[in-house]
């Protein structure tokens, strides 16, 4: 094989990665529209799928479900969890269902300074990674947010849980 099919190829597939974490993180907007708030039973099955991704990456995590008000529907501890992370948890669910995108955004911002430091000064957001939209049939219907672990974790945790109820 050709080096430069060689790097062709990994190039191909950085693409192909990159294009699919933007299709999801652009699935989310400031615009996408409220929906019928997030059933209890829709919540558990949330929350159900964000544990067991904690469980496979071995963390423990508090997770928050919230309707799209930002009023919590659901909450678990996963044992061994520290405290301070089910509040955490609710405020970056809560964040992530008012201001209708990922909590990473917030934090996303902030890092890279300047304009994006103002996002410190709106009342609830929460500039760390870890809540996520809850979207089915392209409506905001509520928010997961948790909190265990380090950010990244809490991050694939959250997603793990809006993608299992997404339609």
């Amino acid at each position: 094989m050709s080096k430069s099919f060689v790097v062709k190829g990994v190039l191909a597939l950085l693409c192909a990665v990159s294009l699919s974490s933007a299709a999801f993180a652009q699935m989310v907007v400031p615009t996408t529209p409220y929906g019928t708030p997030v059933t209890l039973a829709v919540a558990k099955r949330a929350a159900a799928a964000a544990a067991a991704h904690a469980q496979k990456i071995n963390v423990t995590m508090a997770i928050a479900v919230v309707d799209p008000a930002g009023k919590l529907v659901y909450l678990e501890k996963m044992d061994g969890t520290q405290y301070a992370s089910v509040d955490v948890a609710i405020d970056k669910a809560r964040s992530s269902a008012e201001y209708r995108r990922p909590t990473k955004v917030f934090q996303d911002a902030v890092v890279k300074g300047g304009d994006g430091l103002r996002f410190l000064t709106l009342r609830g957001a929460v500039a760390i990674e870890g809540g996520q939209p809850l979207i089915v049939d392209g409506k905001i219907i509520g928010a997961i947010g948790l909190s265990g672990a380090a950010g990244a974790q809490d991050e694939e945790c959250a997603k793990a849980g809006a993608q299992a109820i997404a339609k």
